[in-house]
């Protein structure tokens, strides 16, 4: 009987109709995704209003999302390993799609907090399955290029709030904005019947005729006499208790390290995503003119997205990523001190790159770094941590607002973050890094015999 790593195959592909199909959907599910965090920003001063909350408690009511996004981070990644990912991910969009529509019902803060909770839920969990999705299927040369890309529709799910959110509560209310997230529930079957499961969890249940249809598609040269047997690394099998792994085989430094890295790359996105407009203010801009700074900030995410992921793909991506972190932190230190209008665009537009930009490819790093049998659990641990650098970020910056203090500190106690982001990376022992293995062993493998 032959013996096949589906993993070599995967990682040596050539990318094809399989793999644009993968990132069509991971895509497409991101964008919503992104949409369904960012709607409560652009609607959060018509709610203020219509609910009569002050800003404290307005503040506990968009924390809670992200108070969901943490849990659903840690335990939906899991149940993705254990489960099967395009059912979790399906599960992860009616969450997202069913209670954000319900958060438009509702005339309270207690309960739109809890649906909000609930929304979170989905908007977390669905980031691991779809992360360690595109990694498994990705070829090897592309797997970062294709994850940034995967997450960039997150940031253009914020963009499309920025774009419409404004027209469409000033015509339909604040509401309107919320019932147009349960569109994507009728995406669902789609989802389950075209998206592959991994490989490991088809081997584990034997189901050799579906693995050998999906390995078709990889490879669509690829015969087959029958006689094969798929087999995948040790590293990657399903296991019983995929969260110890994350600390076994000598990865328990580089998670600490790898989750602290998410930590303060949350930090900071989440420091600038709830502040820098008023930063902004504080520095004599009008209202319009911040708004403007953002839309750049998110231009920039996207660019550094992408550009990272070519970086991560053509060189080494833990030295991608300790580049990002470290231009983030020196960047917003710069933006501090610049008084020209049209420089700062430009510094924002790097700012937006390397912050938001950088923790997309964190995603990717974190998508890389785990067997496939722990992907999406490692992915979603690293995930949940940094959703708590996301959760005290705007409280600390809001505290070192209300202080009163020069404008460039504001800044450079964000960039402190970056600077503490760099260390963490740096310290990382990339030669564990799972898809280096796997594409040693597929060169290895597919060497001509001397």
């Amino acid at each position: 009987m032959k013996l096949i790593d589906v993993h070599k195959l995967a990682d040596e592909a050539k990318f094809n109709r399989f793999h644009g199909m993968v990132l069509f959907w991971g895509v497409l599910i991101l964008i919503l995704d992104g949409y369904d965090l960012a709607v409560v920003g652009a609607a959060m001063p018509s709610i203020m209003k219509s609910m009569g909350v002050d800003a404290a408690q307005a503040g506990f009511m968009a924390s809670s999302a992200l108070f969901g996004m943490m849990v659903g981070a840690m335990t939906m990644g899991t149940l993705a390993d254990k489960l099967g990912r395009p059912l979790t991910i399906a599960c992860c969009i009616a969450l997202f799609s069913v209670f954000t529509a319900a958060a438009g019902l509702t005339n309270d803060p207690v309960t739109f907090s809890v649906t909000r909770f609930l929304a979170g839920l989905g908007i977390g969990g669905v980031l691991p399955g779809v992360t360690a999705q595109m990694a498994e299927y990705a070829p090897t040369r592309l797997r970062a290029r294709l994850v940034t890309i995967v997450f960039a529709g997150y940031s253009i799910g914020g963009i499309l709030v920025a774009l419409t959110g404004k027209q469409m509560i000033e015509s339909y209310g604040w509401q309107s904005v919320f019932f147009m997230a349960i569109i994507p529930i009728v995406l669902i079957p789609f989802i389950l019947k075209s998206m592959p499961e991994s490989l490991p969890a088809l081997i584990k249940q034997g189901k050799t005729d579906e693995i050998r249809r999906i390995v078709a598609k990889i490879l669509p040269d690829a015969r087959f006499s029958g006689d094969e047997e798929f087999v995948v690394p040790t590293e990657d099998r399903a296991t019983s208790a995929p969260v110890a792994k994350l600390f076994t085989d000598g990865r328990a430094f580089s998670t600490v390290m790898l989750w602290t890295a998410f930590f303060m790359g949350l930090f900071m996105v989440y420091a600038l995503s709830s502040w820098l407009t008023k930063l902004m203010a504080m520095a004599g801009y009008s209202l319009g003119s911040a708004l403007n700074f953002v839309l750049v900030f998110n231009i920039g995410a996207i660019c550094g997205a992408v550009g990272g992921g070519w970086l991560g793909d053509r060189f080494n991506i833990k030295h991608v990523l300790i580049a990002l972190y470290l231009l983030g932190a020196v960047s917003l230190t710069v933006m501090g001190f610049t008084k020209s209008t049209e420089v700062l665009f430009v510094v924002v537009f790097i700012v937006g790159a390397s912050t938001l930009g950088t923790q997309l490819l964190a995603y990717a790093y974190a998508g890389e770094f785990y067997p496939t049998a722990i992907r999406a659990t490692g992915v979603g641990f690293a995930s949940g941590v940094g959703r708590m650098g996301a959760i005290i970020a705007p409280v600390l910056i809001g505290f070192v607002v209300s202080m009163k203090l020069p404008l460039e500190q504001n800044f450079m106690a964000i960039a402190a973050a970056g600077v503490l982001g760099t260390i963490a990376v740096t310290l990382i022992n990339h030669r564990l890094c799972a898809s280096t293995h796997h594409y040693d062993a597929a060169k290895e493998a597919l060497a001509p015999a001397n």
